[in-house]
C-alpha cells in the first residue's frame, strides 16, 4: 500500500517533474478499484495540508520545487510577519503587511519567495495560500455602533477590528468581552466577519480578565462527557491482584517521600536515596504510572494529545487530565498504595552510574514533604520542635539526599551545564482574583535536591533507550544561533572578557565558565542575560541529539505524566519493552516511529501556548497590582534597554518601561551591541544591570503595562523653537534630532517642504542638526565649504566597557575621549545668497559628534583625515547620509538597519537622498524588515554609527527575550 512518506519521497527526487494523478497511478503500480480509491484520497490529503501542490493543468509536486515555502506565520502587531519554515534549517521570511494576502498569526502558510539579500542575506516574501486557519474564534471587546458593531481584538497581532452585523450581536452590550466566530476572513481592505458565539461580561467585571486569556488562547477548560466518562470507571485504589499480575516491583517497605510546594495537589514524583555497603549511593526515583489508566487512543489519550499540557495561571490551573486521575488515583499521596515506574540508579564515589535500572512498581510514600519544611530541617540550627517531633526520623535520609544532591550539581556543572540563577515570582491572588502581593520563590537547598535528581533521572532514562533502538521521544536544546553568539562573543570583549571556541562554535563549559567569573560583578545580571538571549529554545523531538543547556549527550522528559503528554508517550514507550523482554515488534516500532514527530511537534507548540497563557496573566495582575501606586517611588535594575526605552525591573519582579521620549535630560542614542543608551550632551550611560530609581508613571490595563519615570530627570534647558523654510525643504530626507532622540525626516526640495517646529537646544547635536537642516532648506542645492568651530567638550572618564577614540594610528587620544558619530547625520552646504548667517552649520554637531575630553575637553578640530590631534576627539564625517550633496571619497553609504521588533528610522541610500522602492515600506526602512549589517572597524569612533539601531525581535517573542528553559511549575525549570 502506498503511504504519504512514499509518494512525499518521490516528488522530492531530483528527477522527479509535476505529473498527472493518472501518471502517479501508473508509477505507483495501483490496479484495484479500492487501491486507487485511497490512493486519490491520499493525495487530496496531502494537498489540503500543503504538503502537495496541484498546478492549473492538474499536475502534483511540492511547494519546495515550486518556489513556495510551507510554515506557520508569526505575525507582529506591526502589521507585518515571518514564515517559520517547517525546515528548521531554512531561514526565516520576512513579510510586508502589504503581503499577507488574508492571512493571520499562527496560520499554516505557503510563501512565495520574492527577493533575496545579497550573499545568503534576508528573505522577503508574500503569501501564496492560506494552508489551514488557526484563528477561527477571536475573544475581544465589543463595540455597539446601533445598526452594527465590532469587536476589538485582544490579541493586537490581530490588525483589523471584526465587523459584526446587528442580527449577529448575541444580546452583547457595549463594553463587554465576547467570543467571535470569523465566518468571513478579511480581504484587500475589507475587514474579517463574525458572529458573537458567548459573551464573557464586563471587561471590568471581577474574572473575566483571566476568562478572556483562557479564551484567547483556546485553553480547554472543561472535559467531555466522554472523556469523564472514563477517568470516572478508573478505580480509587488498586488491588494485590493487579500488583501481582503485572509483576510489580514492591517498594512499599521502604522510606520514600514527596517534596514538592505548599499548594501542589498533582505529586507526581518521589524520591529515596540509601547508602550501600560498598560506600555508593543509590538513589531511586518514582513516578505516577499514569499510562497505566490512560490507554492509547482512548478518550482520555485524545483529550491529553490535545492538550500538551497543563496550565498554571496566577489563580487556577487548567489541567491535562481530569481531576480524579490527577489529584487522586495518580497523583502519589501519603500512605496509600500507587502504582508508579521507578528509576534506581547507583553511583560511585566518582558519580558515575555504575548500574541502573527502570522497572514497574508499587509504593507507599511515608510522607507528604514541602521545600519549606525540608529547607528549615536542613539549614535551620534549630529547628521547630514541633517540625523536629514529626519529621525527625526523615532528617538523616534528608541530609543524604543533600550530600548526594550537591555532589550531582557540582559535577553536572564542571561538565559545563549552564546554570541561571534569574528570579521567579508568585502572585497572590484574593478570592475575587485580585492581586494582593507579590512574592519571590525561593530556589533553596529543598528545590535543588529535586532538581537533581529529576535530571539525573531523565538522562539516564533518555540514554537507556537510545541504545535500544526503539522510538522515544527526545528533550533537545541544539547549539546557539552562530551569529547570535557571534554578536554575544563581540558584546562581552566591551568588559575584557573572551570565550573560547572552535569556530562559530563554543562549549557549554566555556560559558558555565563565564558565568562563574562574573559572579558577584557589576556587568554579572547583563551579560547573563544576553546570553540567555543568543541560545535557542528547547523542545521535544523524536531524535536525540543532546542537550546543550544541561551539556547532556542524551536527555528526555521522563517525570511528569501527569502534566507532559511526552512523558505519558515515553512510559507507554517503557511498559511496552519491558513486557515484550525489552523489544518491540517491527510492526509496532513502524507505527511509532511514524508518530513520534508529530507528537513532538504539537507537544512543543502546546507548550509554547501554555507559556505565553502563564506569561500574560501575570503580566496582567502584575499590572493590576500596580494600579494603586501610581505616583510612588522604587529602587529598580535595568533589565532590558531597546531602541524606544528602558526596561526596569522592581524587587517584587514588577517590570515596566521609561519610555525614550521621557527621558527628558538629553538626547539618547541606543547601541545595539553595547546594550547602552548613551546620552549626546552628558555621555550617561544606561545599561542591563544598572541600579536606579524610578517613579510608577501610568499603569494601562487594556495592554498590560505599566510605565515608569526616572527620578529626579531635569528637563532640557534653554530649549527654543525654529520652524523650516516652508518654500522650500531639505534635501533627502534630512535629519533633525527631536525630545527623545526621534528623528524627524525633511523634504525634498522645493515640492517636498514642510513647516515643522522643532525643539532644540543651542549648541547641542539636535541643535547643530536643525541649524545644517535650516540652511540646507534655504538652499536650493549645491554643496558647501565646510566651518568649523571651537567645541568644548565634557570633563570624564570613558565609561566602562567603551573603548576609548583612537588616532590614525589606532592609539587612543589622551583623555580617553569618545566621540559618537550618528548615522544619516547632516552634511555641510553652501548657504544660499542673502541666507541666514546664524543658521550656518555646526560641523561637530551636524555630523552627530559628541566628544568627552579627559581634561579640558576643547580644542579647535583640524580637518584630518580619521582622527584628531592630541586631546581632541576623532572627527569622522558620517558616511552616505542622506542630505544630499557630494559623498566623500571612500565614505560608505549610510545603511537602514531595521528588525523584527521595531520599523527602522529613515534608511537612506546614500548620495542624494535615493528613497526606497514605496515610502515607508521594504526592509530597512518602516516595514522592519529584513536586517542589513553594518560593519565595524577597530575603534568606538568610528563604529559607533553602526550601532544605532533598532532592537532585534526575537523569534518566538515581540521583546526578543525568551529564554531557552522557561521556569516550570513550583519553581523547577523546564529543563
Amino acid at each position: 500500500m502506498v503511504t504519504e512518506q512514499d509518494i512525499l519521497n518521490f516528488m522530492h527526487e531530483n528527477a522527479y517533474k509535476p505529473m498527472t494523478y493518472q501518471e502517479l497511478e501508473k508509477h505507483f503500480g495501483i490496479e484495484s478499484a479500492s487501491e486507487f480509491k485511497d490512493f486519490v484520497k491520499l493525495l487530496n490529503d496531502l494537498e489540503q495540508s500543503g504538503h502537495v501542490l496541484r498546478t492549473r493543468n492538474d499536475r502534483y509536486g511540492v511547494p519546495e520545487r515550486m518556489n513556495l515555502i510551507r510554515g506557520r506565520l508569526q505575525a507582529h502587531p506591526k502589521g507585518f510577519g515571518f514564515l517559520i519554515p517547517d525546515d528548521r534549517d531554512h531561514p526565516d521570511v520576512y513579510i510586508h503587511a502589504n503581503d499577507m494576502n488574508t492571512a493571520m498569526n499562527n496560520d499554516i502558510i505557503l510563501v512565495r519567495v520574492t527577493s533575496k539579500g545579497a550573499a545568503g542575506g534576508k528573505l522577503e516574501g508574500e503569501v501564496d495560500r492560506v494552508v489551514t486557519r488557526a484563528n477561527t474564534r477571536i475573544v475581544g471587546t465589543f463595540q455597539n455602533h446601533e445598526s452594527y458593531g465590532f469587536v476589538v481584538p485582544d490579541d493586537k497581532r490581530v490588525q483589523r477590528d471584526i465587523f459584526i452585523p446587528k442580527n449577529a450581536f448575541l444580546g452583547a452590550a457595549d463594553g463587554q468581552k465576547v467570543v467571535v466566530n470569523i465566518v468571513q476572513y478579511p480581504e484587500g481592505r475589507a475587514a474579517a466577519q463574525g458572529e458573537v458565539i458567548e459573551i464573557l461580561g464586563h471587561k471590568d467585571d471581577p474574572g473575566v480578565d483571566i476568562l478572556s486569556i483562557i479564551r484567547k488562547f483556546q485553553l480547554p477548560e472543561a472535559f467531555s462527557e466522554e472523556v469523564i466518562g472514563e477517568a470516572e470507571s478508573v478505580p480509587d485504589s488498586i488491588t494485590e491482584e493487579e500488583i501481582v499480575s503485572q509483576k510489580r516491583r514492591d517498594l512499599r517497605g521502604k522510606r520514600i517521600v514527596t517534596i514538592d510546594g505548599e499548594d501542589a495537589k498533582d505529586l507526581d514524583d518521589a524520591v529515596n536515596v540509601e547508602r550501600l555497603p560498598n560506600g555508593n549511593y543509590l538513589l531511586g526515583v518514582h513516578i505516577a504510572d499514569v499510562s497505566y489508566y490512560v490507554t492509547e487512543n482512548s478518550a482520555l489519550d485524545r483529550e491529553a494529545y490535545n492538550r500538551g499540557c497543563s496550565v498554571y495561571l496566577v489563580d487556577r490551573v487548567i489541567p491535562m487530565l481530569p481531576h480524579r486521575l490527577s489529584n487522586g488515583i495518580c497523583s502519589l499521596n501519603p500512605q496509600v498504595d500507587r502504582l508508579t515506574m521507578s528509576c534506581e540508579m547507583e553511583f560511585d564515589a566518582e558519580l558515575n552510574v555504575v548500574r541502573h535500572d527502570i522497572f514497574t512498581s508499587v509504593i507507599k510514600t511515608s510522607e507528604r514533604m514541602t521545600y519549606n519544611n525540608v529547607r528549615k530541617l536542613l539549614t535551620e540550627e534549630e529547628p521547630d520542635a514541633e517540625l523536629l517531633e514529626r519529621y525527625g526520623y526523615l532528617v538523616d535520609d534528608f541530609k543524604l539526599m543533600k550530600e548526594l544532591a550537591m555532589k550531582l550539581r557540582n559535577r553536572r556543572i564542571q561538565r559545563g551545564a549552564i546554570d541561571f540563577d534569574f528570579q521567579e515570582s508568585k502572585i497572590i491572588v484574593d478570592k475575587d482574583g485580585t492581586p494582593v502581593d507579590i512574592v519571590k520563590r525561593e530556589r533553596s537547598i529543598a528545590e535543588m535536591i529535586i532538581e537533581e535528581f529529576m535530571l539525573a533521572a531523565n538522562e539516564t532514562v533518555a540514554e537507556h533507550f537510545h541504545w535500544l533502538k526503539v522510538p522515544f521521544l527526545y528533550r533537545i536544546h541544539e547549539d546557539p544561533d552562530a551569529e547570535k553568539l557571534a554578536h554575544f562573543m563581540e558584546f562581552i570583549t566591551n568588559f575584557g572578557y573572551v570565550v573560547r571556541g572552535r569556530g562559530n562554535t563554543v562549549h557549554p563549559r566555556a560559558l558555565q565558565s563565564l558565568l562563574e567569573e562574573i559572579k558577584g560583578t557589576k556587568e554579572e545580571t547583563v551579560i547573563s542575560t544576553v546570553m540567555l538571549r543568543s541560545m535557542k529554545q528547547a523542545r521535544y523531538d523524536s531524535n536525540s541529539i543532546g542537550h546543550f543547556g544541561l551539556a547532556a549527550e542524551f536527555y528526555s522528559h521522563f517525570t511528569s505524566p501527569i502534566r507532559r503528554y511526552p512523558d505519558l508517550i515515553i512510559h507507554r514507550v517503557i511498559r511496552e519493552v519491558l513486557e515484550n523482554g525489552g523489544a518491540l515488534t517491527d510492526k509496532r516500532s513502524e507505527y511509532l516511529r511514524g508518530r513520534m514527530d508529530d507528537i513532538a511537534e504539537q507537544s512543543s507548540q502546546r507548550e509554547r501556548v501554555a507559556v505565553d497563557a502563564e506569561r500574560e496573566t501575570d503580566a496582567l495582575k502584575k499590572a493590576e497590582f500596580m494600579l494603586d501606586k501610581v505616583g510612588e517611588e522604587f529602587e529598580g535594575i535595568i533589565s532590558s534597554v531597546t531602541s524606544f526605552g528602558i526596561f526596569v525591573e522592581l524587587e517584587n519582579t514588577v517590570e515596566g518601561l521609561i519610555r525614550l521620549s521621557d527621558m527628558t535630560d538629553d538626547y539618547y542614542h541606543y547601541h545595539e551591541m553595547q546594550h547602552a543608551l548613551i546620552g549626546e550632551r552628558t555621555s550617561k550611560i544606561y545599561r542591563i544591570g544598572d541600579e536606579v530609581k524610578v517613579r510608577v508613571g501610568r499603569v494601562n490595563m487594556d495592554e498590560k503595562t505599566i510605565d515608569f519615570e526616572m527620578v529626579d530627570m531635569k528637563p532640557r534647558s534653554n530649549k527654543f523653537s525654529m520652524l523650516d523654510r516652508s518654500k522650500s525643504g531639505g534635501r533627502g530626507g534630512q535629519k533633525k534630532r527631536v525630545a527623545g532622540g526621534r528623528p524627524v525626516k525633511g523634504g525634498r526640495g522645493k515640492d517636498r517642504g514642510r513647516v515643522r517646529d522643532v525643539i532644540v537646544k543651542p549648541g547641542s547635536a539636535a541643535g547643530g542638526a536643525a541649524g545644517a537642516a535650516d540652511a540646507a532648506g534655504a538652499s536650493e542645492g549645491g554643496g558647501t565649504k565646510r566651518r568649523r568651530r571651537k567645541k568644548k567638550g565634557a570633563s570624564g572618564e570613558a565609561p566602562l566597557g567603551i573603548t576609548p577614540a583612537a588616532a590614525p594610528d589606532g592609539t587612543p587620544s589622551e583623555g580617553g575621549s569618545l566621540s559618537q558619530e550618528a548615522p544619516g547625520a547632516a552634511r555641510g552646504r553652501k548657504r544660499r545668497k542673502g541666507g541666514n548667517p546664524a543658521a550656518k552649520p555646526d560641523t561637530g554637531r551636524e555630523n552627530g559628534l559628541v566628544t568627552e575630553s579627559g581634561e579640558n575637553g576643547g580644542g579647535r578640530r583640524r580637518k584630518r583625515k580619521g582622527g584628531g590631534a592630541e586631546g581632541e576627539a576623532a572627527v569622522t564625517p558620517a558616511a552616505g547620509t542622506e542630505g544630499g550633496g557630494k559623498r566623500r571619497k571612500g565614505a560608505a553609504p549610510a545603511r537602514g538597519v531595521s528588525l523584527r521588533g521595531e520599523p527602522g528610522e529613515g534608511g537612506g541610500q546614500g548620495g542624494r537622498g535615493r528613497r526606497g522602492r514605496d515610502a515607508g515600506e521594504g526592509p530597512g526602512r518602516e516595514s522592519g524588515g529584513a536586517r542589513k549589517e553594518s560593519t565595524y572597524s577597530g575603534n568606538w569612533a568610528s563604529s559607533v554609527n553602526a550601532l544605532t539601531k533598532t532592537v532585534r525581535g526575537d523569534r518566538h517573542t515581540p521583546d526578543g527575550r525568551d529564554p531557552s528553559e522557561p521556569g516550570g511549575r513550583r519553581g523547577r525549570p523546564r529543563r
